[in-house]
C-alpha cells in the first residue's frame, strides 16, 4: 500500500529563508506509471533552485534508497523514480520530504568581483550588520558572518551586484518608523547567481521594485529604491551573499533561537569601486560606485553579448 506522509518543512533561523506550513514553496507529488514505476515530481512558485530531501521508509519491491537530496530548479520537474524489482508487482513506500532554498554546497569563486549595489558615480557609506540571534537571543555569531549595509544621503536606486535570476520579491511593508533597529517586516529581493550563490537585498521602499520574479538581471540593473530601514535616519540597503552549506535538518529541528545554527554559509565579497578593482569593504568608509564593460559582460551568454553589441 502506498502511503504519503505529510511534508515536513525545513526550519532555519534566518527570516528571509524560513518556510512555514502555510507557505509551501515546494510541493512534491508522485505518479505511478503503466510499468508500475513511481515518479516523484516537484512543483514550485519560482524558478530558483531548492534542495529537496526525500526520505523513504516501508519500501517493498524496490531498491533501498533511504534518504537522498535532489536539486529542484525551474517551476516543475522530476526528482527521482522508484523502479519495481519484480515487474509484475507495484512498489510499496512511505515518504516525507524537506526542502530549503539554494543549491547544496555549490562551487563558487571566493575571489569573484561584484559591483557595489548603487549607480555608477553614487557614493555610499558602508557599515556591517550584526547577527540578530547573537544580538537579541544570546547565540553565537557564525564564524563567516558578513552582512553589509549601504547608506546614501537621499533615497537612491539599488542596483544588482552581479548577473542572476530574480527568485523572490517581498513588497509588503511601509518603512518602519521610529528607532526600530531590527524588524522582520522589511521588503526584500533575492537573486540567484549562476554558481548557486544567493544575493539578498533588504530594505526597499514599498512599491519601488523595478524587477519581477523570473527576470534575469545584469550587473548594474536597477532593482528598486532604498528606504530608511534599520532605525537610521538615512536611506540604506542591506546585502548578504550566501550559499547553502548544510542540509542537517534534523540537527536544526527543535533548536531555540539561542542554539540554532545557520544552514547557510556567508561570503565576504570583493567589490569593484572607483578606487579599487577588488576591494574588501571596511566599515564606516565611503565608496563610489563604478563599473567596466568587462565586469558587466563577463557572465553574459552569446545571445546577450550579441544584443549588447547592437
Amino acid at each position: 500500500m502506498i502511503k504519503k506522509i505529510i511534508p515536513v518543512l525545513a526550519l532555519l533561523w534566518l527570516v528571509m529563508y524560513t518556510a512555514t506550513a502555510q507557505d509551501a514553496s515546494v510541493k512534491v507529488n508522485y505518479v505511478v506509471g503503466s510499468n508500475k514505476s513511481v515518479d516523484f515530481n516537484f512543483e514550485k512558485a519560482d524558478p530558483g533552485t531548492y534542495t529537496v530531501v526525500l526520505s523513504f521508509s516501508n519500501l517493498t519491491n524496490t531498491y533501498n534508497v533511504g534518504r537522498q537530496e535532489y536539486g529542484a530548479r525551474g517551476y516543475s520537474g522530476r526528482l527521482t523514480t522508484l523502479t519495481p524489482s519484480n515487474k509484475e508487482q507495484g512498489v510499496g513506500f512511505s515518504y516525507t520530504y524537506t526542502y530549503i532554498r539554494g543549491k547544496y554546497q555549490p562551487k563558487y569563486d571566493p575571489d569573484f568581483v561584484y559591483l557595489l549595489p548603487c549607480k555608477k558615480g553614487s557614493k555610499v557609506k558602508v557599515t556591517e550588520s550584526g547577527f540578530v540571534n547573537a544580538t537579541y537571543f544570546g547565540s553565537t555569531t557564525p564564524d563567516d558572518w558578513k552582512v553589509y549595509r549601504f547608506y546614501t544621503e537621499t533615497e537612491d536606486t539599488v542596483t544588482a551586484v552581479r548577473k542572476g535570476v530574480v527568485v523572490a520579491v517581498k513588497d509588503l511593508y511601509e518603512t518602519a518608523a521610529g528607532d526600530v533597529t531590527y524588524t522582520s517586516s522589511i521588503n526584500e529581493l533575492i537573486i540567484e547567481h549562476a554558481d548557486g550563490t544567493l544575493a539578498t537585498y533588504r530594505g526597499f521602499k514599498k512599491g519601488s521594485f523595478m524587477v519581477e520574479v523570473g527576470q534575469t538581471v545584469l550587473p548594474g540593473t536597477a532593482l528598486g529604491v532604498n528606504s530608511k530601514s534599520g532605525g537610521s535616519g538615512k536611506p540604506n540597503i542591506g546585502l548578504l551573499l550566501t550559499y547553502l552549506k548544510s542540509i542537517d535538518f534534523e540537527g536544526s529541528r527543535g533548536q531555540s533561537m539561542k542554539t540554532s545554527k545557520s544552514l547557510y554559509g556567508f561570503i565576504t565579497p570583493k567589490f569593484y569601486t572607483a578606487d579599487n578593482p577588488a576591494a574588501i569593504l571596511v566599515a564606516q568608509q565611503d565608496y563610489v560606485g563604478a563599473n567596466t564593460p568587462e565586469i558587466i559582460r563577463k557572465e553574459m551568454i552569446k545571445k546577450e553579448l550579441k544584443l549588447a553589441g547592437k
